[in-house]
Order: structure tokens, then sequence, then C-alpha cells
């Protein structure tokens, strides 16, 4: 190998790994690549790394010898036991100061251990969400790096060049410390879940509702990217709708209804659960995916389980269309805020001095949930940086309010259509507890003093004083 040092080096080069590199080098930073298949290495350097500034490592040891100081060395391999297996390795290699970037999925009390160990060895290590998928990995994703700030600093001239680039500014920042950078990944991801089950919902009332073919959900889904619910995930599912199968019929219908999962989703619920933050537009999100992979039960259940209700929504078709439509945007409010109420909960708790607005800036391109309103969720925050909730921010509180009556029918219509909305139903459930000054937890409390002299507290006696009654 030539004496000269790469600026960056990246294990791991399976599709996000690969595109990740290319970036990387693009962007005008030499770099060196391993990866545990030499085959794999030999046949990236021969085909898309072919004429470009790479070096191509056949061991671990090779890879840190083609390093500047302090090395910079990326691990894009599957989160778990096998990013503790390169950290392992990799630490009998570097020196005090060089820096171990995660920037896979990894679960954020990983992180944090990890964060531990290597500061014991003198290395410097930085847990990194990285969103947008491999179109997103080449030509610029959202970057959420996390971990010692010194170490940021070392890397922010590669990450500000090869993330996206919107109107003010990079998709990435520094995020916090220790594991932050994970955590809101992770909770990107959840919010992300939240997003996809309300679309399908939406999809689901228009087809099954209304009827609608392929064609015209390409249409309609076409239209709304025009609308306040401008976003990636709208954008993809119009073209989705006009992908035919061999047989000339969309290929959506082909494709079995058991959604899949790699458990962000399922950890941002833990978290939620563990910090006492309401998120069931995400909860009912994940339940929906875990619900569909009962498929033969469900199959079985139709056979017997056969409702009065035909499906079919007899009212006036546009005005279902547009109310469909403002369901989904006000549904959509409430899952985003709540994930920012779940970060905001997170910073206090685990002291990651979380940005909120900052991160609705870097979330509005690369990543999978950018859409147009996160400028307004930005603007949210720079109004009021402790603001408890988006939904009492005044331009999200006027949209809410005036697409209420829409949000309503849909919910109401679905019921009666014997159409499954959990999504929809637990966003507008979540509105109207959040507004409510009075719930009737107060019954739950009476209940549990009742049975296990759990004590409560009286709206006539300040909070914290707490009373038991013998009730019988």
């Amino acid at each position: 190998m030539s004496d000269t040092k790469q600026s960056f080096g990246l294990i791991g080069l399976a599709v996000m790994g690969e595109n990740l590199a290319l970036n990387i080098e693009r962007n005008g930073f030499p770099i060196a690549v391993y990866n545990r298949t030499r085959a794999v290495t030999d046949k990236f350097m021969a085909t898309r790394a072919a004429g470009k500034n790479f070096k191509a490592a056949f061991t671990l040891p090779e890879l840190v010898a083609a390093l500047e100081r302090p090395r910079k060395v990326m691990i894009m391999v599957k989160a778990g036991i096998p990013v503790d297996a390169v950290i392992s390795e990799l630490k009998t290699l570097l020196e005090p100061g060089d820096i171990i970037i995660d920037g896979g999925n990894s679960h954020f009390p990983d992180t944090d251990r990890r964060t531990i160990e290597l500061e014991k060895a003198d290395l410097q290590f930085i847990g990194m969400g990285v969103s947008g998928g491999e179109e997103g990995a080449l030509n610029g994703p959202s970057l959420m790096p996390g971990g010692q700030r010194t170490a940021y600093a070392e890397i922010e001239s590669i990450v500000t060049k090869i993330a996206a680039q919107v109107d003010d500014g990079p998709c990435v920042t520094y995020i916090g410390s220790g594991s932050a950078g994970h955590y809101v990944k992770m909770v990107h991801n959840g919010i992300e879940y939240g997003d996809m089950q309300l679309i399908a919902e939406a999809y689901d009332l228009l087809k099954t509702g209304l009827g609608m073919n392929g064609a015209e959900l390409h249409e309609t889904f076409t239209a709304w990217n025009t609308t306040e619910l401008e976003s990636f995930l709208i954008e993809i599912t119009a073209n989705i709708f006009t992908k035919l199968d061999d047989d000339g019929t969309p290929l959506v219908e082909k494709i079995l209804d058991a959604a899949g999962q790699k458990g962000t989703g399922k950890w941002t619920v833990e978290s939620a659960f563990d910090l006492g933050v309401a998120i069931p537009t995400m909860i009912s999100a994940v339940t929906a995916r875990v619900m569909s992979s009962y498929k033969e039960e469900r199959v079985a259940a139709s056979q017997v389980l056969i409702s009065y209700t035909n499906g079919k929504y007899e009212g006036d078709r546009q005005e279902f269309i547009n109310a469909v439509r403002d369901a989904l945007y006000c549904s959509k409010i409430c899952s985003y805020a709540q994930g920012m109420a779940l970060l905001g909960k997170a910073s206090k708790e685990y002291s990651y001095g979380l940005d909120l607005g900052e991160i609705a800036r870097i979330w509005k391109g690369g990543c999978i949930i950018r859409a147009g309103f996160l400028d307004k969720i930005k603007n949210a925050y720079r109004r009021n940086a402790e603001l408890p909730n988006l939904l009492v921010d005044h331009d999200f509180k006027q949209t809410i309010l005036s697409k209420e009556s829409s949000w309503r029918l849909v919910v109401q219509s679905a019921a009666k259509l014997g159409i499954p909305i959990p999504a929809f139903s637990s966003s507008l459930d979540y509105f109207d507890s959040y507004r409510r000054d009075r719930l009737p937890q107060n019954l739950t409390q009476a209940q549990r003093d009742y049975f296990g002299a759990h004590t409560y507290e009286r709206v006539d006696k300040p909070r914290g004083e707490f009373t038991h009654t013998e009730w019988f």
C-alpha cells in the first residue's frame, strides 16, 4: 500500500456502507474501506470504486495503518453483537484520541455502554443516526451524530459535506452527549412508523371505502403532495401505484399484507413507556404491524366474523377524499407532536441538551420523514424552545381546529364502514385527551385506592398531598 494516508475509514460494504463511502470520496475525502468478506471488497474496488480515491484494506490492521491521525473509522455493520465485535478488535489497534463512529441503528443503551468503555481506553466514540436509505447515503442523508463534542469537531468538515443540503444548511448538527444521536434516530424511526401507518390507512379508506383503482390513487396522492402533506413518503406512495405487475394490475395489490419491522419502532414505544410519555400514534403503528403478521388467522376470521357493513362509503366522493387528506394531516401533526415530546423528555432525563428546532431542521432533507411542514416545526421551537407540545403552538393549533370536523368525519365513517384506522383514531384520541382539563382517571385512582390502598390526590388540596379512604 502507498504511504499516503486516507482521511477516513469505513467498515462494512453492504448497500448503505458502499453508498456512504462513495459519497465521502466524491466530496473530496480519500477513504479506506474494509469488509469482512474479501470478495465484497474486491468487487467494490473493481466496479463502483474504480478510478476513485479509495484504498482497500483486507484486515483491520491494514485499515488502521492506512488512516491519518486522529483516525476516523466508521462502522456500518449490523447492530448488536457484530458492532461489539468490531469495536473490540479496533480497541487493540487504535491509539488515544482516535475516533470510532457507529453509523448503524444501534439501541441507545448500547451506545451509552460503548461510550463509557471507549472513554476508559482514551478513544472517542460517536453514535450517529443515518437516515435516507441507499439513495440518501449516496447523495446526501440526514445525519444525527451524538457523543463527545470534541469528536464531532474532528468529523464536522466531512459530515457537513456529505449530508443532504437544504435552504438553511446541511442536514447534520451536533445532537448531544452520549447516546443522543442514536436516540434521536430511534425516535425518527418511530415517527416514520406512525407516518407510514397513517398513509396506509388513508390508502385503505380510499381503496376500500371509495373503490379507487391504482390510477386514481396515484392521481390523488400526487395531488396531495402539492399540499401541506408534501413529503418523501407521500411522493413514493404516489409512485408505488404506477408500478404494474405482469398482468397489468398494480403490483402493490400482489404484495402480502404482512409488514416487517427491525426493532426501532418497538424501542421507541418501550422508551416512551419508561419515560412516561404518551405516543399512541406510534404505538398503534407498531401494533398494526404485529396484527398484520396474523395473516392466516385473519383470513380464517374473515370467514366467520362477517359484519353487516359492506365497507362502501355512500356520501359525497370528493368531500370524503378531502376529509381523508385533512384527517391525515391532523394525525400526522399529532404523530410528530408525540415524537418531539418524547425527545424533550429524554433530553431532560438523559442530559442530552437537544435543540428540537434544529432536529426538525436536519430532518428537512435526506431522511425518510422529510416533509415540507418540518419548517413549521422548526419555527415553532424557534418561537418557544420550551414549547410543551406542538399542539399548543399557534400555527398548529389553528390548523387542527380548522380541519377538526373533517378528521372526526373520517374516524366516524371508518367505524361505520368497518375499516380499521388505529393510527387515525389514536391520533384523534390523543388530541381529545390532551385538550381535556379533566379525564376519568379520577375513577381509576378511586379504584386503585379501594382495592390496594394506593392513595390519591384531591382537587381541593395541593398537588403532592395524598389521601387514603376506607371505602368499606
